[in-house]
């Protein structure tokens, strides 16, 4: 488990990080996403003690590490594992060299390291390249060597610093399913830090948004793509194109808003109604075993006429946030 308690980091008069609290529970991955300058790359460091925080607190299983001496922080740093954007590795290295290279510093025996190295190597799928140069790999299989180096001391957290960022879609899903197993085998603290937001929805079971250096949204992934009103929400999912609705006909954005709303509400929606319901555009996928997303749909109007507050309360009983979309050319007009 990881804690942060008011972190906070300036330099001279600029914040970067301003007090920032979450935690990230045992066997959790907590994504944090943001734009470029919100203050990512200066959080991994802080909660690495690579930067040392202005003031706050950074806590790894009960441990305030902020309090720490030199040497106490140097041994309690082997607590938490980082994989950084570029692998770091060692040109002049094997890929088990490269992985061996904290137990050779920490003075682990020959025979332990060989060992430890061909688990680790096993674990990330690499045994046959236990023997390569980093230029002989591919960045996918980098990364994983990377990720076998973070764990060489049996970490209980691990920071990932963009780690997926600049490889391919194989690669990058490679390397979520990795992270995810090792979530569950080592019941591992997972710190994701990305601005990548499709990945987001693959890897993280929560996620907050680092904006100017706070945060200014949280929550668990599923909660949060659930909430109607959620900058991060739409971030996560945004709006695709969709085809224009017939002027008859009057279209509503709608959220799924709960984990029951019944597959063919669609068909159910325009049942009740009686009218035709057709399906503009949506970006509707399973995460956690829950759907989530949105569509675009428009209601031909012959039968409802203008009681949009019938359509309204329809969708609400199918577990559906609706809103009315006015066509432009009406914008200003009474809805």
């Amino acid at each position: 488990m990881i804690r942060l308690e008011q972190l906070t980091k300036t330099y001279g008069s600029t914040v970067v990080l301003d007090r920032l609290d979450f935690t990230v529970d045992s066997g959790e991955i907590f994504a944090v996403v943001g734009p470029s300058g919100a203050g990512k790359s200066t959080l991994a460091q802080c909660v690495t003690l690579l930067e040392k925080p202005t003031s706050g607190s950074v806590i790894v299983n009960g441990d305030n590490l902020s309090t720490l001496s030199s040497r106490q922080l140097r041994a309690a740093r082997r607590r938490i594992g980082t994989i950084f954007q570029q692998d770091g590795l060692f040109s002049r290295r094997t890929a088990a060299q490269n992985v061996a290279l904290p137990l050779e510093y920490l003075g682990v025996t020959p025979a332990e390291t060989t060992k430890r190295v061909a688990e680790l190597l096993d674990r990330v799928g690499l045994s046959a390249r236990a023997g390569s140069y980093p230029h002989e790999l591919s960045g996918g299989q980098r990364q994983r060597v990377g990720i076998a180096r973070a764990l060489a001391l049996r970490p209980s957290v691990l920071i990932s610093d963009e780690a997926t960022s600049g490889l391919d879609p194989d690669a990058t899903a490679t390397v979520v399913r990795l992270l995810k197993d090792l979530r569950d085998d080592l019941d591992l603290a997972i710190v994701f830090i990305t601005h990548e937001m499709d990945t987001v929805l693959t890897v993280a079971d929560s996620v907050a948004r680092l904006d100017h250096g706070r945060i200014v949204e949280s929550g668990a992934l599923v909660d949060v793509l659930h909430r109607p009103d959620s900058a991060l929400g739409r971030a996560l999912q945004p709006r695709r194109a969709h085809t224009t609705p017939a002027l008859a006909d009057t279209s509503w954005f709608v959220t799924y808003g709960a984990a029951s709303v019944p597959g063919d509400w669609l068909s159910r929606l325009g049942a009740e109604l009686a009218t035709p319901v057709s399906l503009l555009g949506a970006s509707i996928e399973l995460v956690h075993g829950e759907t989530v997303g949105h569509a675009t749909i428009s209601v031909a109007e012959s039968n409802t006429g203008s009681n949009h507050e019938r359509v309204s309360a329809a969708l609400v009983r199918l577990g559906l946030e609706a809103r009315r979309e006015v066509p432009a050319a009406v914008v200003g007009e009474p809805a």
